[in-house]
């Protein structure tokens, strides 16, 4: 820890309490559930008084996160988004994360609609409704009607939500550094992912970016038939205000209502909304992340609606490529090639063991590359997948992380309005165009273009770097660096062995010296007479440290050679 963040530290000390305190509250349970006593047990309870120790891990930790605010309502968010960090079971609990902050009142609303726009409320809006329609982490929504009797939906920014988030930002970064430094945290690079939230936030934090992503998705999906983007106003719209138009329809959840949809065919809207998704993806590269039922509306017409531009993600001609390869190995069920690909797009770890990781992709294409497309459970395929990736510890690259949990999401979604639909039902037809796409003279001209710029730039770098070299080498400044992975523990147990020896010499010398003061002048027990206190002091002390570097030898089983070898493979050791 650096001196320079103590300050940081001592800022923030008021919700490091809290912080902690929620953690232990609902951290309690794991030991709890383990106790023979049912009255002990259901001490802890939640806010319905139901025993915590009945609730799984996974749904502590959204409850954990839930109560710790906005800020870690949206770390939560982030990790749904990685299941290949955090396990397919937590992230499906994390996706059910949801804010209910109380609304602001109205005053507040209108206070900052004017301060941001800079115009008097009255002349740019001919009514606002009071009363919220909702209100998340960051925002409120409100229904509103334009000068000219548009109708539309105004989001505004709660009031002081951004000191709120910079302090938590600032104490989830120290929680960070501190699990930098645990070899069982570190692996999973807590720092990165709290950049990465600190990104999220800040671009949730300014509504302009939510304004250019609605405006993008409108006009990429224009063509689209059956499909309402809303339109974006900019002119009411700034860094904590957003003005877009008012999508009419019911949610998703409402299509089996056959009094709201009587002549609503269910199984062409599934097939609509994977289409849209699939087009968004693999077509446009852009697509809305966040397709859970609440954000998906459907008119009786069966037009469909997109709510929540906050969260898009974008797929570039690098993840496409990457993407079309794996699925091409996986309609040809190869395994090996499968691992490959693996290997190469995600993070993987120098201790990772290649043949089981090999038998688990083998077994995952062996138990979905067999059924019908029509019965394979998406969901459950990319599930496995992520707990494979998550086993090994292998990392993918963000934007595939958020494409995976939104494909596992808008199956779930396109489930509640046909359970017997599959999403690969629409994918395999897009694979195949886009695999024809990939082999024309054209696609092939620009991977051409793209790697002379490589080469070209290699080309450009090389002789300036070996004449460096060369210079470096004939004025005798090449230095050669080795580090040793695992040295600096060894000799830090050697320096702390020669001390400890040291002082047990020095221990026995003083008590057979009888240097004063003195014990046991006049006699003790078990004849013991005349001994030195500091050297009795010094030699309890030596032994202690004595016990704690054999036992420390012998967890770490470098006593055995055989041990020796197996901990220079496996670096978390």
């Amino acid at each position: 820890m650096r001196i320079t963040s103590l300050p940081r530290y001592y800022r923030n000390i008021r919700r490091w309490r809290e912080i902690i305190a929620i953690l232990r509250h609902y951290g309690l349970a794991d030991w709890l559930s383990r106790l023979p006593l049912e009255v002990v047990r259901d001490w802890i309870k939640d806010d319905q008084g139901v025993p915590l120790s009945s609730y799984t891990r996974a749904a502590r930790v959204r409850m954990a996160l839930t109560d710790l605010g906005p800020t870690f309502i949206k770390l939560g968010q982030v990790l749904s988004l990685r299941p290949d960090l955090v396990g397919s079971e937590l992230a499906a609990e994390l996706q059910l994360l949801q804010s209910n902050v109380p609304a602001d009142p109205f005053p507040s609303v209108e206070k900052t609609i004017e301060t941001d726009l800079g115009k008097p409320i009255a002349s740019l809006y001919a009514f606002i409704d009071p009363t919220a329609l909702a209100s998340a982490s960051i925002g409120q929504a409100h229904r509103a009607e334009l000068l000219d009797g548009t109708q539309v939906v105004v989001k505004v920014q709660h009031a002081n939500i951004r000191p709120k988030i910079h302090e938590d930002l600032e104490v989830l970064a120290g929680l960070a550094s501190l699990a930098e430094r645990l070899p069982e945290f570190a692996v999973w690079r807590p720092r990165e992912i709290v950049s990465q939230l600190a990104r999220s936030l800040k671009r949730e934090l300014s509504f302009s970016q939510e304004q250019a992503n609605l405006m993008m998705l409108r006009q990429a999906l224009e063509h689209f038939p059956g499909v309402v983007i809303p339109k974006a106003y900019p002119t009411h719209s700034n860094t904590r205000v957003l003005t877009m138009g008012l999508l009419q329809g019911e949610s998703i959840h409402e299509v089996k209502n056959s009094q709201k949809f009587p002549d609503l065919d269910c199984e062409s809207l599934a097939k609509k909304i994977a289409e849209l998704y699939v087009e968004m993806i693999f077509v446009k590269g852009l697509y809305h992340a966040d397709p859970h039922p609440g954000n998906i509306l459907v008119e009786p017409d069966g037009t469909v609606g997109l709510l929540d531009f906050g969260m898009v993600g974008r797929i570039d001609e690098l993840l496409r490529e990457n993407i079309e390869e794996m699925l091409w190995a996986l309609s040809l069920k190869d395994s090996a090639l499968l691992t490959s690909i693996i290997k190469r797009v995600g993070k993987v770890p120098a201790g990772v063991d290649e043949s089981i990781l090999s038998n688990d992709v083998t077994d995952l294409i062996a138990t979905y590359g067999n059924q019908p497309i029509d019965r394979i459970d998406l969901a459950s395929a990319l599930n496995d997948a992520t707990d494979i990736l998550h086993r090994h510890r292998i990392v993918l690259p963000s934007q595939l992380g958020m494409l995976i949990k939104t494909l596992v999401t808008l199956q779930g979604t396109i489930n509640q309005t046909s359970p017997s639909f599959s999403l690969l039902e629409v994918i395999e037809p897009m694979f195949k165009r886009l695999w024809r796409s990939r082999l024309s003279p054209w696609r092939q001209a620009r991977r051409l273009r793209r790697l002379y710029v490589e080469v070209e730039g290699l080309v450009e770098k090389l002789p300036g770097q070996i004449s460096n070299l060369m210079e470096l080498v004939q004025s005798g400044k090449l230095d050669v660096h080795l580090s040793h992975r695992g040295l600096s523990p060894s000799i830090n147990r050697l320096v702390l062995g020669l001390l400890t020896s040291s002082l047990l010499l020095g221990s026995s010398i003083m008590l057979s010296s009888k240097v004063p003061p003195l014990l046991f002048i006049n006699g003790g027990p078990m004849g013991l007479k005349d001994l030195s206190l500091i050297g009795l002091g010094g030699l309890i002390v030596s032994l202690i440290v004595t016990f704690r570097i054999l036992l420390a030898i012998n967890r770490s089983g470098h006593l055995d050679p055989q041990g020796e070898s197996d901990d220079a493979e496996l670096p978390w050791n």
